[in-house]
């Protein structure tokens, strides 16, 4: 922590002392190359305070010898990477060059709903929608946003013969992560659908769920084995969290499996020549 500090501190005297400044001439404007930032919010004057230059913001080149590559934009540093996988390829950049990384590193929540890596992020996501006539955007809470579960990926509907084995998925992603279960889609004598809580008595079904593949998702199977006809029917994956719920479904066909009758034939025949 306190190398990673002393770089900042070493970087940001690097970008921003009078030591490193470039020799600067008399200013001239009309001899400035034009410059076209992705924001207004972006465009300040040069090292030299002739002509201007946009802010570097996430990931993009900053600092070296007569702050070449530029100064940040507010709200981030410009940092050089004191990571060891990529020592070699520091070595080889100009001393004091870095990239600018935003000061706050954690996720935050817009009132447009969506979730933001940063609030550096957030910030210029906001000055974009102003000049497109979107209005501005604010934060309004730390952490990602919070919304009720959504189907990643739905069960697709599967055919087999008796004793075999299958299984059913689905994907669902929320924050809160979602809780999933499985049900048995069945129908009262009187055509009142009931839903039958899986795997409940039976012996020959199995319910998996895990987190993952992705952060707030969570993956949900139901595994059948040895498959019997009384299996047939229409399998709904259920999720829900504290802002909602959600379902879908997957149907599970079952053929009987054909006996084999082969070898009685030939032993039948074996008995009568006896």
């Amino acid at each position: 922590m306190e190398l990673g500090l002393l770089a900042v501190l070493l970087v940001g005297a690097l970008c921003w002392g009078p030591g490193v400044r470039a020799e600067c001439g008399r200013c001239q404007p009309s001899s400035c190359p034009a410059v076209q930032c992705r924001v207004p919010e972006l465009l300040a004057k040069d090292e030299c305070g002739c002509c201007g230059r946009c802010l570097g913001i996430q990931g993009e080149v900053c600092g070296g010898q007569g702050l070449r590559h530029g100064r940040c934009a507010p709200g981030y540093v410009c940092l050089t990477s004191a990571d060891g996988q990529r020592r070699e390829e520091a070595e080889a950049e100009e001393e004091g060059t870095g990239s600018c990384v935003c000061k706050h590193d954690y996720p935050v929540c817009a009132s447009d709903s969506s979730t933001y890596p940063t609030i550096c992020a957030l910030h210029l996501a906001s000055w974009l929608s102003v000049h497109r006539l979107q209005g501005k955007i604010h934060k309004t809470h730390d952490g990602e946003c919070k919304y009720a579960p959504v189907i990643i990926f739905s069960p697709k509907s599967v055919q087999n013969v008796t004793g075999s084995q299958v299984y059913l998925a689905c994907e669902v992603k929320a924050v809160p992560t979602p809780i999933v279960t499985w049900r048995k889609v069945t129908e009262s004598p009187k055509g009142v659908k009931l839903l039958e809580e899986l795997p409940g008595d039976r012996v020959n079904i199995a319910i998996q769920v895990r987190g993952g593949p992705s952060k707030h998702e969570s993956t949900g199977w139901v595994l059948i084995n040895p498959l019997t006809k009384e299996d047939e029917g229409v399998y709904q994956c259920h999720a829900s969290n504290i802002l909602g719920e959600v379902q879908t479904e997957g149907t599970i066909k079952v053929t009987e499996k054909a006996a084999r009758t082969k070898g009685k034939k030939k032993d039948g025949l074996q008995k009568e020549e006896n």
